[in-house]
């Protein structure tokens, strides 16, 4: 009886057990990560994640970031803008400080057969690489200058909340992706909106 009243009673004080501690190092962070962080209740990892940047095929920077994280921010992927291109690998566990070691860069790809539309609206192509199977518009407004960016990638980065809050940086971010080749477009954007306007406009008229 001592036995079952005791197990009551930590069940009713700790519902959800221990918090999970991770390291918790910032990008630049020079040296051994040695920095620990109590992680809030709904992050259940931690995570070790590598951006590489590269101009054409030259990898430019590396970058290391060590936090807690939520399950569905564990993504991997990239994005190509043709010109420039970053990658992102994220190693994920879940056991207190369990993300010591840095994750490793993504190896380079190579093409992979889809084409999606750069800067200058279709008359560049970009020939995507490795896993990005989709195409990207990319807009982002910084000191009240407004910029567009298309290219390809990968389907994961499309569906995450994590890759916004990641390339957000504060400034005001939109993003869209679709799945056929060119489609990103912004001539074709407009022709699948008509083509979507004229069996609705059928609709109004008959009724």
């Amino acid at each position: 009886m001592k036995l079952l009243l005791s197990l009551t009673i930590t069940c009713v004080l700790f519902p959800a057990g221990f918090p999970l501690r991770c390291y918790n190092c910032a990008p630049g962070t020079a040296g051994t990560c040695t920095t620990e962080t109590t992680c809030q209740a709904a992050e259940n990892r931690c995570g070790s994640i590598m951006v590489a940047s590269y101009a054409g095929n030259t990898k430019i920077t590396e970058m290391s970031v060590k936090s807690c994280g939520k399950s569905q921010e564990c993504i991997s992927g990239s994005i190509n803008f043709g010109v420039a291109r970053t990658t992102v690998n994220t190693e994920c566990c879940s056991t207190d400080l369990c993300n010591s070691r840095n994750a490793a860069a993504l190896a380079q790809s190579s093409a992979n057969g889809k084409q999606c539309c750069g800067n200058d609206g279709c008359t560049t192509v970009i020939n995507c690489l490795g896993d990005e199977n989709s195409c990207i518009k990319y807009a982002a407004t910084v000191g009240g200058v407004y910029t567009v960016m298309r290219g390809c990638a990968s389907s994961s980065f499309c569906t995450s909340d994590q890759l916004s809050g990641a390339l957000n940086m504060g400034v005001d971010v939109s993003m869209h992706c679709c799945q056929g080749n060119l489609c990103n477009d912004a001539q074709r954007i407009i022709q699948n909106i008509l083509l979507l306007l004229v069996p609705l406009v059928s609709i109004v008229l008959i009724h």
